[in-house]
């Protein structure tokens, strides 16, 4: 059975005090990027173990050298730059993360040495015969960074015939190919979970619909264009990988920022996004109902009916009745099971032990294995 499987992760996990400390004093200047990557390297080997324990059938390194799930592989883009602002590009419900976003300076261009390369070389190496799974941003997200949530972006020389809803192409249409025509050839017969969370935080709720519309954004014309894009960067996919596209509302230490069913974007996405399957987010009433998963086409849908936001677990009959809701629009063979997004989508963390969220796994595993018997 290919991926994704009827019990799946997002990907990301809570990092041990050993790798903070390290990351931190490597900050601070204390200590080498070597000795920061052997301690990463131990940590990442000691949780491929913990996921195997726990029966998983595709393994990640919980995304312990990045300290967002996005940023840092965009940050390593040729012609982007990392900068410091006074906030970060969107607000969250409670805690706020670090104010670190990037900018595009000049041309737009995937580097041969990009670290994410390495990283999965070190994991096809740790993860023996199991099979491994690779997060990396949408090349949306991007454009969303750069030139939608920055309300005065500029664009430079180089990108300066595009409007606003027009920029997108030009600065990312060579990036998308490049995103994973670099990665494919090295990650072949393994899987990559894009992420685009632009799609739904962006494009369904009320209020970020009706402020872009003030500043002259077709959100719904967006959307088709973002669809493109990654349609475009999956060209370069070979018939055997698998490629899946995770879709949330955000989740920094156990807090969101934004609300919205999938509706809107629906029939764009689910209909026409030529991904092998989709991660999403359904552990709160913020996500709205099934009815929008009616236009979806052969893609899996992993359903993220258990929260990874707190400790408290589900109760099992109420999430297998869920999974038969969902039954009434996807046949159950296309159907999947998984925490609603990763436990740790920037180093801090999400706000529960790593017993309880192993607690978690187990719990959707079992789940899983009473459906799909």
């Amino acid at each position: 059975m290919n991926a994704p499987y009827k019990y799946d992760i997002v990907g990301s996990f809570l990092r041990d005090k050993e790798i903070k400390q390290a990351r931190e004093e490597f900050a601070l200047g204390k200590i080498t990027l070597q000795q920061l990557e052997e301690v990463e390297n131990k940590s990442i080997e000691n949780l491929v173990n913990e996921e195997k324990t726990a029966g998983l059938k595709a393994v990640t390194d919980g995304e312990f050298r990045r300290a967002f799930w996005h940023l840092d592989f965009l940050w390593d883009l040729k012609g982007v730059e990392k900068v410091a602002v006074e906030h970060f590009s969107i607000a969250f419900k409670g805690h706020q993360p670090k104010s670190q976003t990037l900018e595009i300076v000049d041309k737009i261009d995937f580097p041969e040495d990009h670290p994410f390369l390495k990283h999965f070389k070190f994991m096809q190496r740790a993860s023996g015969e199991t099979e491994v799974k690779q997060c990396i941003p949408s090349p949306s997200m991007l454009h969303l960074i750069c030139c939608i949530r920055e309300e005065n972006y500029q664009p430079i020389e180089r990108y300066q015939d595009d409007d606003v809803q027009g920029a997108m192409m030009a600065p990312t249409e060579v990036l998308a190919r490049q995103h994973y025509d670099n990665l494919i050839e090295l990650i072949k017969e393994h899987n990559i979970n894009v992420n685009p969370v632009v799609l739904v935080g962006s494009m369904t709720a009320k209020e970020k619909r009706e402020a872009y519309k003030a500043r002259g954004i077709d959100v719904d014309e967006l959307a088709k264009k973002y669809v493109d894009m990654i349609n475009l960067a999956l060209e370069a996919k070979p018939d055997d990988m698998v490629i899946t596209m995770h879709i949330c509302r955000g989740n920094f230490r156990s807090t969101w920022f934004t609300s919205g069913g999938y509706e809107p974007v629906a029939k764009t996405l689910f209909g026409n996004c030529h991904v092998d399957g989709f991660f999403l987010e359904y552990d709160s009433e913020r996500a709205g109902g099934f009815e929008p998963l009616r236009y979806i086409k052969n893609q899996k849908v992993v359903l993220g009916l258990v929260t990874s936001k707190d400790a408290k677990l589900e109760n099992k009959d109420e999430i297998i009745k869920r999974i038969h809701e969902a039954e009434k629009y996807v046949p159950l063979n296309q159907l999947a099971l998984s925490p609603q997004c990763g436990f740790a989508s920037t180093e801090e963390g999400n706000l529960l032990t790593k017993e309880e969220q192993w607690n978690k796994v187990k719990l959707v595993k079992e789940i899983a294995e009473e459906v799909w018997q």
